[in-house]
């Protein structure tokens, strides 16, 4: 994941983005992205653009990553600190 990140970080700044980065801004871009990748899903009879969804999702993806990176935080670890939240809040199913 560390090299990934800083990929994505490198490939911002070489372009002079981070200066509109702002957390703002990226939480914006995650909703625009989020609706994009939505549209492959929106009606029910169409099948989804597989690559256009690979493309949303990793703009999701790249968003929120650089995010993370901007505020400090380990995506990783909060990743893995909401999982045993989740954990709590829903327990497993029980199919009997």
């Amino acid at each position: 994941m560390k090299k990934i990140i800083e990929e994505i970080i490198k490939f911002r700044d070489e372009r002079g983005w981070k200066r509109h980065d702002t957390p703002s801004a990226l939480a914006k871009s995650i909703i625009i992205e989020a609706a994009e990748l939505l549209e492959n899903y929106q009606w029910e009879d169409v099948t989804p653009n597989e690559e256009n969804v690979k493309e949303e999702l990793a703009d999701v993806l790249i968003y929120a990553l650089a995010m993370a990176t901007d505020l400090g935080l380990d995506p990783e670890k909060i990743i893995k600190e909401k999982l045993i939240k989740n954990e709590e809040k829903y327990p497993k199913f029980d199919k009997k």
